[in-house]
C-alpha cells in the first residue's frame, strides 16, 4: 500500500470479461453464485459482468457476491456494426441497464433459436432460471464504435476494446487500426496471448495499456491476470490506472503495462 496525493493506493486483482449463462455461448455453469465461488478460490477482488449485448444477469452476480468482498462492476459485451465487440465497465447497474436500452433498440430484430445458439438465461442471486430472453443477442448491434464509447462514457463508464489479439470480433482485425478520435487508453488481450507477444505482433498498439482478462465462459477459463493499483475499486480508479496517471498502473502477468 503506497500514498499518492493523499489517496492510500493498494493492489486490487481483477478479471473484467465474464459471462454468465445469459450469453448463448456460455456454459450453465456460469451462475451468479458459482462465479462468487469461483472468484473467491482465485483470490479476485474485482469481477465484471459482460454479458452479449446485455445486462441482464449483473444485478444477480452483485447479490451474489454480498459479504463477499468481493466488488461486481456492472457491464457488458457490446458488438458493434463493424463487428468489433467493446468491454463496457461501470460502477453501477442503473448505469449498465440504461446501456442496455440503447443496445436493445438497435439489435435487429431477431428471435433465439436455443437449437442453434442456446438458451440465454435469466438467473437469480442462487442461480435458478427465472427467465429467457427471446432476442438473438449473439449479432451486431447497429451502433458504430463512436456511438458506443461516446454513450459509455456518457454514462461514466469505460470502454476496452475486446481480444485485440483474435482473428474475430477484434477492432485490430477488422479495421487494423484504433482510430485515434476514440481516445481508448487500454486494449484487452486473450490468455492465449503474453503481453511481449502482442506488443511484437501489433506494432500498432504501442501507447495502449494491456489488459488481460479470461473471457470466461465456463468457470475453469476463469483467471487473475490483471493487478491494478488504484484508491478504491471504482470505475474513475480504473481509468487512472488504464492511463497510468497519479502514480496508479495496471500489470499483466506480473508485467507493468
Amino acid at each position: 500500500m503506497s500514498e499518492a496525493g493523499g489517496a492510500m493506493l493498494q493492489f486490487y486483482a481483477a478479471d473484467l470479461h465474464l459471462h454468465t449463462a445469459l450469453s448463448p455461448c456460455a456454459e450453465r455453469e456460469m451462475r451468479p453464485d458459482a462465479i462468487i465461488a469461483r472468484a473467491e478460490e482465485l483470490e479476485l477482488e474485482i469481477i465484471a459482468i459482460t454479458d452479449h449485448n446485455s445486462a441482464e444477469n449483473v444485478q444477480a452476480v452483485c447479490d451474489a457476491a454480498r459479504g463477499s468482498g468481493i466488488t461486481v462492476w456492472a457491464g457488458m459485451e457490446v458488438q458493434t456494426r463493424e463487428e468489433v465487440h467493446l468491454i463496457c465497465l461501470f460502477d453501477t447497474c442503473a448505469q449498465a441497464l440504461a446501456l442496455q436500452e440503447t443496445v436493445y433498440a438497435h439489435l435487429p430484430d431477431l428471435k433465439n433459436d436455443e437449437r442453434v445458439f442456446g438458451p440465454q438465461w435469466r438467473l437469480d442471486a442462487e442461480g435458478e432460471v427465472i427467465g429467457t430472453v427471446e432476442r438473438l443477442l449473439l449479432v451486431a448491434t447497429n451502433l458504430s464504435l463512436a456511438d458506443v464509447v461516446g454513450r459509455v462514457r456518457a454514462l461514466g463508464g469505460v470502454c476496452i476494446p475486446a481480444h485485440v489479439d483474435r482473428p474475430a470480433y477484434s477492432i485490430i482485425a477488422n479495421l487494423g487500426f484504433i482510430p485515434p478520435e476514440l481516445e481508448l487508453t487500454a486494449v484487452e488481450i486473450s490468455h492465449f496471448s503474453t503481453p511481449k507477444g502482442v506488443r511484437e505482433r501489433f506494432p500498432q498498439l504501442q501507447g495502449y495499456t494491456l489488459v488481460g482478462n479470461s473471457d470466461a465462459h465456463r468457470l475453469a477459463e476463469m483467471c487473475w491476470r490483471n493487478t491494478f493499483r488504484m484508491a478504491a475499486p471504482s470505475i474513475a480508479e480504473l481509468a487512472l490506472a488504464l492511463a497510468g496517471r497519479d502514480e496508479r498502473g495496471t500489470w499483466v502477468d506480473g508485467f507493468q503495462l
